[in-house]
């Protein structure tokens, strides 16, 4: 039973591939398109991709040759091949800049980076291109129904670029670097004021200041408390509100003391 099932499946399979290639082999380039049609509403993208690439030459001056093209990057875009795609929006847009399709076309090439943007961990080039092209778009049609899910795209994208940040933040943390992670969080919170962790970043910053301090040497410990009190203080003023008000208050009392005990040590050589 399961060898005839399989039988038949690779009957089909080799049927297709063959009126595929008999499609391919034909010199009539309207027959071409009319089959690149019937595969397109198919979904069968790469075989209207091949036909429609194969007759381009032929309708290049022709009254067709706007929805081919446009059909040809849909076919790359459902393919998910979105390095390509892009391309094709590209040129399309180029090729036809007055075309009605063209503020469609224009969302779908800043989409296509959005697409390559990849995992937070690696390199965000595309997802700085995706936020900068999706913003261009807002810009360029205000009144767009697509600037809904351009706004959205943007945040997710920033999003991940906060994501990518905390991390690189938090190794330095991890591997005992409490200066540049000190630095580092300073900066995520200076990039993302408005995130709603921002509070969690400032505490890590305490943390980070703290940890410095703590190691330094004698000399350098009193400049570096007096940071992290600094840095309290500065918790307190933009952060009233926050749950985590009452650790960062822990790390001020902590830093007082250890400023208090330096200076009765001082006291104590002295004398």
């Amino acid at each position: 039973m399961k060898y005839a099932l399989f039988s038949s499946v690779l009957t089909i399979l080799v049927s297709c591939h063959s009126q595929f290639s008999k499609v391919m082999k034909s010199r009539d380039a309207e027959y071409k398109l009319r089959m690149a049609e019937q595969y397109y509403v198919k979904k069968s993208y790469n075989k209207a991709q091949q036909l429609y690439e194969d007759i381009m030459p032929f309708f290049k001056t022709s009254k067709e040759f706007e929805d081919i093209y446009y059909k040809y990057a849909y076919c790359a875009w459902n393919q998910q091949d979105y390095l390509n795609a892009e391309n094709l929006f590209k040129s399309y847009l180029e090729a036809f800049p007055n075309s009605s399709r063209a503020e469609e076309v224009d969302f779908m090439r800043a989409k296509c980076f959005y697409k390559q943007s990849p995992k937070p961990q690696l390199d965000q080039t595309n997802t700085i291109k995706a936020m900068g092209m999706m913003q261009t778009f807002i810009n360029t049609h205000p009144g767009s129904p697509r600037n809904k899910e351009a706004t959205e795209i943007i945040d997710i994208c920033r999003n991940k670029l906060e994501t990518k940040d905390f991390r690189s933040a938090q190794l330095y943390y991890d591997l005992g670097q409490f200066r540049a992670a000190g630095v580092s969080f300073t900066g995520v919170l200076n990039n993302y004021p408005d995130s709603p962790k921002a509070d969690e970043y400032k505490l890590m910053v305490i943390k980070s200041y703290f940890r410095y301090a703590e190691m330094s040497i004698i000399e350098k410990k009193k400049e570096r408390f007096e940071q992290v009190i600094n840095e309290c203080n500065d918790f307190s003023d933009r952060f009233p509100e926050s749950k985590l008000k009452g650790e960062a208050e822990q790390y001020l009392n902590l830093s007082q003391t250890n400023i208090k005990n330096l200076s009765n040590e001082q006291v104590k050589t002295s004398t």
